[in-house]
């Protein structure tokens, strides 16, 4: 085998593993793929002496909370770190309270520091509109962002740079900041999941934990998904993560007290979440409100 082919194999090990673990989310696969393939065929060309410039990688990945923005950049930076771009491939996530100081001074050390423990890796800066705030002439956030600015030219082959955030704010930082929109070169978004695709990411959730929903429970997390979906604050797959495991408790308390009065809990019986461990969510109780 090749080093080129066994690197290939080793790149679509990664981007299979991408497809397991993230229901839908096609038209983001299908970009890093796209991405991984120009990063492949860029090392042949350098093993046949064709002149290139080393391919930008800073990247903005845009959608509401909870599409999996965080997660995918993780993946990126073992794909980035297998394809030998980034010597270690880890992940840092920062918001803007890492990264800007509170008084004069303050910034420009918290910024190299988060630098420092970045390089080799993916600094992923979640709602990085936040660093700049042109309503305030005496914010810090500009010297972090002036800081940035020159670490992702001079530093762009020891560090990768994901900003991450809502579509519109985003749009907006990067308006405001040219040399920052110069320097990103994959805009990707993440699309909102609709309701079947919430309900596979549950089932995965719980496979993976060796729960299994009972007789009427898929029906009503099913119900639940839709009336979460019409509140404030729902967090995709993040609110859908948090339902599970607050079904987990209310069943461990229900199994917990029959155990206590006697039950015998066999294995079927351990893994089966039922409906009432579903419907006693305050969800339902907003409904019937």
């Amino acid at each position: 085998m090749t080093a080129a082919v066994a690197e290939r194999d080793g790149i679509e090990e990664v981007l299979a593993q991408l497809d397991r673990d993230f229901v839908a989310l096609g038209p983001v696969k299908a970009r890093i793929r796209d991405i991984a393939a120009l990063l492949v065929i860029d090392q042949l060309r350098r093993g046949h002496d064709l002149a290139s410039e080393r391919p930008s990688l800073h990247m903005s990945f845009t959608g509401n909370a909870g599409t999996g923005k965080t997660t995918v950049a993780l993946r990126m930076g073992a794909l980035l770190h297998r394809l030998g771009y980034l010597d270690k491939g880890h992940l840092v996530a920062v918001t803007r309270d890492d990264l800007v100081g509170q008084y004069v001074g303050h910034t420009a050390p918290k910024t190299k520091e988060v630098l420092k423990r970045a390089y080799g890796g993916v600094l992923f800066i979640d709602e990085a509109y936040y660093l700049y705030r042109p309503e305030n002439e005496r914010d810090y956030g500009v010297e972090a962002i002036e800081i940035l600015l020159q670490v992702m030219e001079t530093q762009r082959d020891n560090l990768v740079v994901i900003f991450a955030g809502y579509q519109d704010r985003m749009d907006t930082f990067f308006e405001s900041n040219p040399g920052m929109g110069s320097r990103v070169a994959h805009h990707i978004d993440f699309p909102d999941y609709d309701v079947g695709e919430l309900m596979q990411i549950a089932e995965m959730m719980l496979a993976r934990q060796a729960y299994e929903f009972g007789p009427g429970a898929r029906e009503a997390f099913h119900r639940w998904i839709e009336l979460r979906m019409r509140q404030p604050r729902f967090g995709a797959g993040r609110s859908v993560r948090n339902a599970i495991e607050r079904a987990r408790l209310r069943q461990a308390g229900r199994l917990y007290r029959a155990s206590r009065d006697g039950a015998e809990l066999d294995r079927e019986t351990l893994m089966t979440i039922d409906a009432e461990d579903i419907l006693r969510s305050s969800v339902f109780a907003a409904e019937v409100r």
